[in-house]
């Protein structure tokens, strides 16, 4: 009698097997699509002196245990994009990475502790210059795959059908009914809108955390369904690596990709200056303290970098997400080769 393998057996392997070899593919065109483009693969580290300093993004904290009993506290790295950004600033100009990332509290049918991301920048490059690239990795990894369409649940799209270019004050004014240049900067006002759109608002929430309320429960569902949506033009306290737009400060040169209502990319227009960054990352560390109670140190190598860096655009794209939209799978566990066990 067959003896069944109690963790990898044929209900657990083999019934995900299918998407994993589509995966692969996909994986393997990418590589090829970026090569064909003369883009260099580069391979960032994963430890790091910070994991990265956004307000809500957790990291996994490790001990280093040098010669001599010297010890360092360092984290998993929740993006590349600090080692990709210093590679810019020695020269290199069409880069990319699949790396593998990794944040903390994150487990959900879309999310995973640890996860692939593919970023990719150019440096001379506008932002707007990534939404071509964009279209044209939806429809590799649609080849790749086999796949005429996306799905996620009840949503489809066509990924070879130009993406809809939508600012997000747009978007609040049609999905919302909030005219976003009216609250802007005005915490009340804005909670007066999320209180009439039926959220709960609590006295602690500041003006990002009402702007991220409704950007996930009334704006993200309607994104991306019959083809992709680029949400571009974020407003400038939303984007923190991002230059501001020269012709209206409020806002920033950043966008997001979706696909039927997921979040699939995330770009920005670089920004270069190293003392508006270190403000904005002490800004977000002290929100961080505020509502967590554990800052992350600053990584003065990436910051001292900043002054040598050419004006660039990059993007973060979350490969699994891509995988799950070109294979119909309904979870993020379906289509990584092995995630971690669930407690």
């Amino acid at each position: 009698m067959r003896r069944q393998n109690p963790f990898w057996g044929e209900d657990f392997h083999a019934g995900r097997r299918p998407r994993l070899l589509q995966r692969a593919r996909i994986v393997a065109a990418l590589r090829a699509f970026f090569a064909e483009r003369d883009f260099l693969e580069i391979e960032p580290s994963a430890l790091q002196i910070s994991p990265g300093n956004e307000t809500h993004i957790a990291g996994f904290a490790t001990q280093f245990s040098a010669p001599g009993g010297v010890s360092q506290k360092l984290y998993l790295h929740s993006s590349p994009e600090f080692d990709c950004k210093k590679l810019l600033t020695a020269g290199e100009t069409r880069i990319f990475a699949l790396a593998h990332v990794f944040r903390n509290g994150e487990r959900t049918r879309l999310h995973h502790p640890e996860f692939t991301m593919l970023e990719w920048y150019r440096a001379g490059a506008n932002y707007r210059d990534l939404i071509a690239d964009c279209a044209d990795v939806l429809q590799v990894a649609a080849r790749a795959a086999g796949a005429e369409k996306f799905r996620f649940g009840d949503k489809t799209l066509d990924p070879f059908a130009p993406p809809e270019a939508l600012p997000v004050a747009e978007a609040f004014q049609s999905h919302a009914g909030i005219d976003l240049t009216r609250v802007f900067e005005d915490r009340d006002a804005f909670a007066e809108e999320a209180l009439r759109l039926g959220l709960r608002v609590t006295p602690d929430d500041h003006w990002s955390d009402l702007f991220s309320k409704v950007m996930s429960e009334k704006i993200e569902p309607h994104l991306g369904q019959g083809r992709a949506t680029v949400l571009i033009d974020y407003p400038a306290s939303e984007a923190a690596l991002a230059r501001r737009k020269p012709c209206d400060p409020r806002f920033a040169e950043r966008f997001e990709l979706y696909g039927c209502g997921v979040e699939l990319a995330n770009a920005f227009g670089e920004l270069t200056d190293a003392a508006e960054q270190r403000r904005r990352f002490a800004a977000d560390m002290d929100e961080r303290r505020r509502i967590y109670g554990d800052p992350y140190p600053l990584d003065e190598d990436f910051l001292q970098a900043l002054a040598f860096m050419p004006p660039a655009s990059g993007i973060a794209l979350g490969l699994d997400r891509l995988v799950m939209l070109a294979t119909h799978a309904e979870t993020i566990d379906q289509v990584i080769w092995a995630p971690v066990a669930k407690a």
